[in-house]
C-alpha cells in the first residue's frame, strides 16, 4: 500500500508501514459509514413514507400499529440468531445481503398488484426489521478487526454521526419527497439507498464475523467450527457473553429498559406537539428530532476530539451518567416549559444520547470475538423488546394519563436502573485495587474477566478513563 511512502528520518519502516495501514483502514471505513448513512437515509424515509402509505392502504390506525409490531418482532428474533450467523458467515457476507435483501423487498413492494400489497407490506416489515437488525449488529461487532481496538471509539462516534445526520435528512424530506413524487418514487429512492450501501460493502474489504473461528487458534479451530455449527449451542453462547460478566448482563439489561423509555417520548410526542399547536402538530415533532439530532451529533465531534487528543475512551460511568442526562431530559421536555428551554432540553438529550450510544457500543467491543457477535444480537433483543413492549404499555397509558406522567414514569425506571448500574460499576472500581494475585489476578484466563467485561480490559489500559494505546 503506497510503498513509494518511504519512512521518516525519525520512524522505522514498520511505525510507517503501520501509519499507512490505519490510514487506510480508516479511510475504507469512513466510505463504509457514508454507505451506512445513505441506507439509513432510506431507512427513515421509509419510516414515514411506508407508515402514511399503510394507513393510506388500509384506513386504520390499528395496521400501522401491526406494521410496526411486526417490524419490532423480526428485528427481535434477528437478534438471537445473529451470534451464530457472525460465527459461521463473514460480517461483510450479512451486511452485503441485509441491503440486498432489503431493497429486493423494496422492488416487491413497488411491483406487487393491488390485491397483494397487504401481503407485500407484511413481507417488507419483517425483511426491514430483521435484516436492519442484522447489518447493524454485524457492524458494530466487526468494528475492533476493521479500525483496531484503539480506534473503536472513534468508529463508533463517526457511524453514529453519520446515522444521525441520516435520520435528520430522511425525516425532513419523507413528506416533502411522498407528497412531491408520490409513495412509488418514495420508495424506488428507498431502494436505491439498499443499492448504494451494497455496492460499498461490496467493493470494500471487510474484516470481522467467524468468530469462533478466528480466535480459536489452530489447536482448538476444530473445536470451534464444531460449536459453531451445532445450532443448539447458539443461546447459551449468547447468554454466557453476559453471565460472564454480571455488572455487563445489567449494562445491557439498562439498555433494553432506556428503549422502554425511548417508547414512551416516541408515542408522547405527537400528542403533546398537537396540544401545543392543533392546526400543524407537525412542526414541534419536527424541530424537536432535528435539535436532538444536531446535539447528538455536536456530542460525536466533541467525542473524538477528546479521544484523539488525550486517549481516553468515555467507558461505563459515561453510559450510566449519560443515560440518566438523557432520560431526565425526556422528562423535561414534556414539563411545559417556553419553546426556547424546550429546544434547549432536546439538544441535551440529543448530546447525552449520543455519549450512552458510543459508551455501550465501545464497552460491547471489548468483549472477545468469540462472544461479541452473540451480546451484541442479544443487546438488539433487549431493546427490540423494550420499545416493543413498550409501545403496548405506553399507548394504552397515554389514553388516560398526561403525556409528562407517561414519559415520567417511563424514563423514571430507566433512570433507576441506571443508578443501580452506577453503583454496580462503583463497587467493582473500588474491588479492583486487589492487588496483582487478588480478584483480577486469580480470574485466570479461562473466560472473561469480570473487570474485563465491565470496566474495560485492565490489562490493555482501556478501561474508563484510562489512558489507552495510540499504537
Amino acid at each position: 500500500m503506497g510503498s513509494a511512502d518511504g519512512p521518516t528520518a525519525d520512524e522505522p519502516d514498520g511505525g510507517s508501514r503501520k501509519t499507512r495501514d490505519t490510514e487506510v483502514s480508516e479511510r475504507r471505513f469512513r466510505f463504509l459509514v457514508a454507505g451506512y448513512a445513505v441506507s439509513s437515509y432510506g431507512t427513515f424515509l421509509n419510516m414515514v413514507a411506508l407508515n402514511l402509505f399503510v394507513y393510506e392502504t388500509t384506513g386504520r390506525a390499528l395496521a400501522m400499529g401491526l406494521f410496526m409490531a411486526v417490524r419490532l418482532a423480526s428485528g427481535f428474533v434477528a437478534g438471537l440468531v445473529v451470534g451464530g450467523l457472525l460465527a459461521r458467515f463473514s460480517a461483510k457476507s450479512i451486511m452485503l445481503w441485509a441491503n440486498v435483501g432489503q431493497g429486493a423487498v423494496m422492488l416487491v413492494l413497488i411491483l406487487a398488484p393491488e390485491s397483494l400489497v397487504t401481503g407485500a407490506l407484511m413481507a417488507v416489515s419483517v425483511v426491514i426489521g430483521a435484516c436492519g437488525t442484522l447489518f447493524m449488529v454485524a457492524l458494530r461487532s466487526s468494528i475492533p478487526e476493521m479500525v483496531g481496538e484503539d480506534r473503536r471509539a472513534w468508529a463508533n462516534s463517526l457511524s453514529i454521526t453519520g446515522r444521525s445526520m441520516a435520520m435528520v435528512a430522511g425525516f425532513a424530506s419523507a413528506g416533502v419527497v411522498v407528497s412531491l413524487v408520490g409513495y412509488t418514487a418514495a420508495f424506488l429512492l428507498d431502494m436505491a439507498t439498499f443499492v448504494i450501501c451494497a455496492v460499498t460493502v461490496a467493493l470494500l474489504p471487510i474484516a470481522g464475523g467467524k468468530g469462533a473461528d478466528s480466535e480459536a487458534g489452530a489447536s482448538g479451530a476444530g473445536k470451534g467450527e464444531k460449536e459453531a455449527k451445532s445450532e443448539p449451542r447458539w443461546r447459551p453462547v449468547a447468554f454466557l457473553a453476559l453471565a460472564a460478566a454480571p455488572g455487563l448482563g445489567l449494562m445491557v439489561a439498562l439498555r433494553g429498559v432506556d428503549a422502554f423509555g425511548s417508547s414512551s417520548h416516541n408515542a408522547a410526542l405527537p400528542i403533546y406537539s398537537t396540544s401545543l399547536d392543533a392546526s400543524n402538530p407537525a412542526v414541534f415533532v419536527s424541530a424537536f428530532w432535528c435539535v436532538w439530532a444536531l446535539g447528538n451529533i455536536g456530542a460525536q465531534q466533541v467525542i473524538q476530539r477528546y479521544t484523539q487528543r488525550t486517549g481516553k475512551t468515555v467507558g461505563a460511568l459515561g453510559f450510566g451518567y449519560g443515560t440518566v442526562v438523557m432520560s431526565a431530559a425526556f422528562i423535561a421536555a414534556f414539563a411545559g416549559f417556553p419553546l426556547a428551554v424546550t429546544a434547549v432540553i432536546a439538544l441535551i438529550a440529543g448530546a447525552a444520547d449520543g455519549l450512552t450510544e458510543v459508551a455501550y457500543t465501545s464497552h460491547l467491543q471489548t468483549l472477545p470475538a468469540t462472544l461479541r457477535g452473540h451480546a451484541f444480537g442479544l443487546s438488539a433483543t433487549f431493546e427490540n423488546l423494550g420499545f416493543g413492549v413498550g409501545m403496548i404499555l405506553v399507548a394504552a397509558a397515554l389514553d388516560r394519563f398526561c403525556p409528562l406522567a407517561v414519559v415520567g414514569w417511563s424514563h423514571g425506571a430507566a433512570i433507576v436502573v441506571a443508578v443501580v448500574f452506577l453503583l454496580r460499576v462503583a463497587a467493582l472500581r473500588r474491588a479492583e485495587p486487589a492487588g496483582p494475585m487478588g480478584r483480577a489476578g486469580g480470574a485466570g484466563r479461562a473466560g472473561l474477566r469480570k473487570e474485563e467485561a465491565v470496566e474495560g480490559r485492565p490489562d490493555r489500559g482501556d478501561r474508563d478513563g484510562a489512558e489507552v494505546s495510540r499504537g
